[in-house]
Parts: C-alpha cells; structure tokens; sequence
C-alpha cells in the first residue's frame, strides 16, 4: 500500500526536490504540492492524503496554522514539519497543533524516509536537534504566563496578522477572507490593543519574529 503524500512549501525548488527523492522510494507517492497553508488545507480536504509534509513559513497561511486546521477538520491525515527554524516556540507549537514528527531542513534524506515510516507506523519521530529542544521544555517548564502569538491571538487574528504582515491592503485581506472591510479593521484594532502595538511596521517586524511570516 502506498503512502499518499502532500508536499508543502513555498520554494519550488524544495518541493521539485523531495518530490524526486521521494518517487525513487518504493510505496511513497506525492500526490500533491502547495506553496502556501490556505493552498495545503483545501488539497488536503480534496484528496486526503495519508501524510502532509509542511513548512512552517508560508504565505497566506503558515504551517502551524494549517497544521492545526488539518488536524482539526480531516480525519487519519498526519503531519511531519520540516522546518529551518529549531526555536523551541515553533517545535512545540507545531507539536500543539498535531504534528505527528518534526525535522529541520539541514536533515538527511535518509532521516525523513526514517521519520516518514515511522509516523505512518503510528509513533512520533523528532529529530535529535528537536528531542533536546523537548526535553529542555519539560525540565525547564515556562511560567504559565508566558505568552506568544498562539496564546495572544485567535487564529482569525493571526491570519490578519499575516497578510497585514505580507503587504495585503484592508481591502486585499477583506476579500480573501470572505469578509467585510469593517470586520477586517476590527480585526486590526483587536490585534494592535492585544499586542500593545500600534503601528503597521511594528506588527510586521512582530509577525516575522513568531514565525507567522517570513521575510
């Protein structure tokens, strides 16, 4: 039986890539590639793989959220993250949202066929760098206070936050989201008065800083 895959990043290159690597493996199939999250959740609704490999920086959408919505709204689909980013902020909120293993792109092939197998065998895989980022969680606990943009904000509001962070105008974000312009500008009072941030730069700097956009 083959396990069906989705590849999921915004650099071609990287999908052409793992796609081509992928194909020589007996029993794998890439049934799809998505270069953002809005992109990775509709294909994944349409065809329903057995597996999503997501980036975590994506336009439109990031991975954690479309990870989380995934999840949330598909039944038997699994994630693995490869990811560049090893901040222990993106590791566990992608393990939050689902992800059934996470590794980072400086990864050997070899190791993603290892973590592909043994997700579809229904354990966990994380890499090594990953597992002593968990580890450090859990010895050395956060206070409960401590926040970030996925405890801060409601995932309507992150998504403003990324696209106001990508350039979109009210307008732009109204339309892709199906919205009124008055709700869109709600929106952004709601994100600045939460975040104690006041101005368009400033939310984006923030934005590229916990990971819900890239530069």
């Amino acid at each position: 039986m083959e396990v069906k895959i989705i590849l999921a990043d915004d650099h071609k290159i990287i999908r052409e890539g793992l796609k081509a690597l992928l194909e020589k493996q007996q029993g794998i199939e890439v049934i799809a590639e998505a270069q953002d999250g809005i992109s990775t959740v509709r294909l994944t609704k349409k065809l329903s793989p057995d597996l999503v490999i997501m980036d975590i920086g994506m336009p439109d959408m990031n991975g954690i959220d479309a990870t989380r919505m995934i999840i949330s709204e598909t039944k038997n689909v699994k994630v693995i993250a490869l990811s560049m980013h090893s901040d222990r902020r993106f590791v566990l909120e992608m393990l939050k949202a689902g992800a059934s293993g996470y590794l980072l792109k400086d990864s050997a092939f070899e190791e993603l066929t290892l973590a592909i197998n043994t997700v579809m065998a229904g354990q966990p895989y994380l890499s090594p760098k990953i597992t002593d980022v968990v580890i450090r969680e859990y010895i050395h606990a956060p206070q409960k206070d401590e926040k970030s943009v996925f405890t801060t904000l409601t995932a309507r509001e992150r998504e403003v936050l990324q696209l106001i962070a990508e350039g979109k105008s009210t307008k732009q974000i109204a339309s892709s989201l199906n919205v009124s312009v008055k709700t869109i500008e709600t929106h952004r009072q709601q994100i600045m008065e939460k975040l104690n941030i006041h101005s368009i730069a400033e939310l984006t700097k923030y934005a590229i800083r916990e990971g819900i956009t890239s530069l």
